[in-house]
C-alpha cells in the first residue's frame, strides 16, 4: 500500500488497482475500567505505563473506511454524527477533506450496529447522509439491533442482512469476526495482489491489546469469543502479510501486523 494523499482527517492509500481512505469521525475518552483482564477483572493501579492517557482517560480514535474502485464508493462504516460524544461526527468534513463526492457512495457496510458506526446515516441536522445509498448492509445476527435504532427509523426496511464469506463486489469479501457483538464482521479488501483487513472493533486499545491480546473489552459482548476472534485474526494478519484497519486504532489506523516471542507487533504504516 502506498500513501497517496493525507489531512487532518483523512489518509488515501493506493491499493493495487483501487484507492482505500481511512476518515476520522473524531475520539472518544473512556474509563480505565472498559479494559478488562481475564476473568472480567478491570484494570486499577496495575495498568501498564506504556498506556497513555488523558486526564485519566483512555483516549480511542473512531475510524471509517471508503473503498473506491473508480465506479462507485463502499464506505465501512459511518461514525456517530450527533448521537454520541462531541468530539465526534467529523466524517462529512472528512469525505470533503478527501475530496469524495457523497453521490459515489452506493453502498454502506457495517461491522456492527453499536452507534460510533451506524449514526452516520443521518447527519448533525437530521437529513441523509448518503442521499444516493443503494444498498444497506447489516451483519445479519444485527439486524433486529440494527431495526431497534429509533433515529434510524427511515432506514429499517432498507436495511440488507450481510453473511460471512459475501461479496460485496469484486474487491471485497465479508469475514465472521464474532466476539465484540454477535455479528462482528470484518472485510477483506483485495487488489493487485495486496490485501487489506478492514476488521472494525477487534482491537480498542493498540498501546496494550498487540503486546496482551487476551485483554479485552467491557463492552465486548462475549469477551472469551473476542479473544479468540482477536488471536485468530492477528495471526491471519501477520502470516499472510496483510495490511490491517482498525476503527480504534489511532487515526489513520492502518499498518502491518507482526508476530513477537510472544503476542504481536502494530507497525504503522
Amino acid at each position: 500500500m502506498e500513501r497517496v494523499s493525507a489531512g487532518p482527517h483523512h489518509t488515501t492509500y493506493k491499493l493495487g488497482d483501487i484507492r482505500v481512505t481511512s476518515l476520522r469521525d473524531g475520539y472518544v475518552d473512556m474509563p480505565v475500567r472498559r479494559l478488562r483482564q481475564p476473568g472480567d477483572k478491570p484494570f486499577g493501579n496495575d495498568l501498564p505505563p506504556l498506556v497513555p492517557l488523558f486526564d485519566g482517560a483512555l483516549r480511542l480514535s473512531v475510524n471509517a473506511f471508503a473503498v473506491d474502485d473508480g465506479h462507485e464508493i463502499t464506505l465501512i462504516d459511518t461514525g456517530s454524527s450527533n448521537a454520541w460524544h462531541p468530539t465526534m461526527g467529523f466524517l462529512p468534513q472528512a469525505l470533503s477533506e478527501a475530496r469524495i463526492a457523497i453521490d459515489r457512495i452506493r453502498t454502506v457496510a457495517f461491522t456492527h450496529t453499536h452507534l460510533d458506526h451506524i449514526h452516520g446515516l443521518v447527519l448533525a441536522d437530521g437529513g441523509d447522509g448518503f442521499p444516493r445509498l443503494s444498498r444497506l448492509l447489516v451483519p445479519r445476527a444485527e439486524l433486529d439491533m440494527f431495526r431497534s435504532e429509533a433515529r434510524l427509523r427511515r432506514f429499517h426496511d432498507r436495511a440488507q442482512p450481510l453473511d460471512p464469506g459475501q461479496r460485496l463486489s469484486a474487491n471485497i469479501e465479508a469475514i465472521a469476526a464474532p466476539g465484540h457483538e454477535i455479528g462482528h464482521t470484518a472485510f477483506r479488501v483485495a487488489s493487485g495482489g495486496e490485501t487489506l483487513l478492514v476488521w472494525g472493533d477487534l482491537v480498542h486499545v493498540p498501546s496494550l491489546q498487540f503486546d496482551r491480546p487476551e485483554i479485552t473489552w467491557e463492552f465486548d459482548a462475549d469477551q472469551e469469543q473476542a479473544r479468540a476472534t482477536r488471536l485468530r485474526i492477528l495471526g491471519l494478519a501477520a502470516d499472510n502479510a496483510w495490511c490491517v484497519a482498525g476503527a480504534h486504532l489511532d487515526s489513520p489506523g492502518v499498518g502491518w501486523i507482526f508476530r513477537t516471542e510472544t503476542a504481536f507487533r502494530f507497525e504503522p504504516l
